[in-house]
């Protein structure tokens, strides 16, 4: 919105600020971490009232339910300060001229809207278990395939598969595009899901990978440094970077509470918008492969998981403890401090290699 001010850079100069993706991000995370820090402690206070609290006895799960003990009146359904902040700044800042504004912006908003929904069936049923796993997975699809339909139909977009490390490399993917698409954002949502266990690890980690693709963005977004730099350049991409900075800002926002210990937590309701959100951007980007290399920790949570059953399966053994791998730390008798700030440094460590893709080619 406050994009279409620089028209009047003639009445004053200073106008001229809006024009620049670079001030446009910065004020979309400035935005988003204030609405996060000023309307926490209300929402805080509201979800308390109403007694949405975390129902964090799972079945099958009984070996750390004692861990869980202290957290049983820590509100839930965070995430929709999150969801409020991102949208909030995205539309304040952003070009609304600009198509992937608007997708990434639908698709926050209903992947949030499918966790509320999800949040809101375990708080009526008093009980872990929400939405059936079927009815959350087929909701997540609508979106994912209507996103993967429209960018299909555009004649502008580039429908094959990037490749990392190669320049000017990708792999077409004709109409299997779709498809593509569906696993990216269900996989990346359900894969943050899994992550979001403990206080902190989800949101920082997203964080650390949300400033690596906003740094990509800008870089993209930008057809001298993409030719430079041999990766695939995005028309309007740029954009793309105000929608991640109001992430970034919105992640240190709900930071400030959701630390250790946490005051709130995020629930499904931010869980799943976040991944779907990093899903759309990196196939908005054409950086799906380099994905699974910044958020290397939510894909690490997710394969534990992935790895975990089959061993049981086929074994009847377990790999591990306990799956996702943060609670196998925990019953190693980790302090779930100690878990949440070595799975950060991981993150952090990824992103970096992540942006280091872009140069070893």
């Amino acid at each position: 919105m406050l994009y279409w001010l620089y028209p009047l850079r003639e009445f004053w100069t200073g106008f001229n600020l809006f024009r620049y993706t670079t001030f446009r991000a910065a004020g979309a995370s400035i935005t988003a971490f204030l609405f996060c820090v000023i309307a926490g402690p209300g929402i805080i206070a509201w979800l308390r009232q109403l007694k949405i609290t975390a129902n964090n006895q799972r079945e099958h799960a009984e070996k750390i339910h004692h861990l869980y003990k202290d957290k049983a009146h820590v509100p839930t359904m965070g995430g929709l300060m999150i969801v409020g902040g991102v949208i909030l700044a995205t539309l304040l800042w952003a070009d609304l001229g600009n198509r992937f504004v608007w997708l990434l912006t639908a698709v926050i908003f209903w992947f949030g809207l499918i966790g509320f929904i999800d949040d809101r069936s375990k708080l009526l049923a008093k009980s872990s278990k929400g939405l059936s796993s079927r009815g959350k997975f087929m909701a997540q699809v609508l979106m994912s395939a209507l996103l993967g339909t429209l960018l299909y139909l555009d004649g502008n977009f580039d429908k094959g598969l990037s490749l990392p490390f190669i320049k000017h490399a990708a792999l077409p993917l004709g109409i299997f595009f779709i498809p593509f698409v569906v696993l990216v954002l269900s996989g990346t949502s359900n894969a943050l899901n899994l992550t979001d266990g403990l206080d902190g690890l989800a949101i920082g980690c997203t964080l650390f990978t949300t400033t690596a693709f906003a740094v990509m963005a800008y870089v993209v977004g930008r057809a001298d440094y993409a030719a430079y730099l041999g990766v695939t350049h995005v028309h309007g991409g740029g954009e793309i970077a105000v929608f991640c900075a109001a992430l970034v800002g919105a992640s240190a926002g709900f930071l400030w509470f959701n630390a250790f210990p946490a005051e709130i937590m995020m629930g499904d309701t931010g869980s799943l918008a976040l991944g779907g959100a990093l899903g759309a951007v990196s196939v908005l980007l054409k950086k799906e492969m380099i994905l699974v290399i910044a958020g290397g920790v939510f894909v690490w949570e997710a394969l534990s998981v992935i790895l975990q059953v089959a061993s049981f399966k086929m074994t009847r053994r377990r790999i591990f403890l306990m799956s996702p791998f943060h609670h196998h730390l925990q019953l190693k008798g980790w302090p779930e401090s100690k878990v949440t700030i070595r799975l950060w440094i991981l993150s952090f460590i990824c992103a970096i290699a992540a942006l280091a893709s872009l140069k070893v080619r």
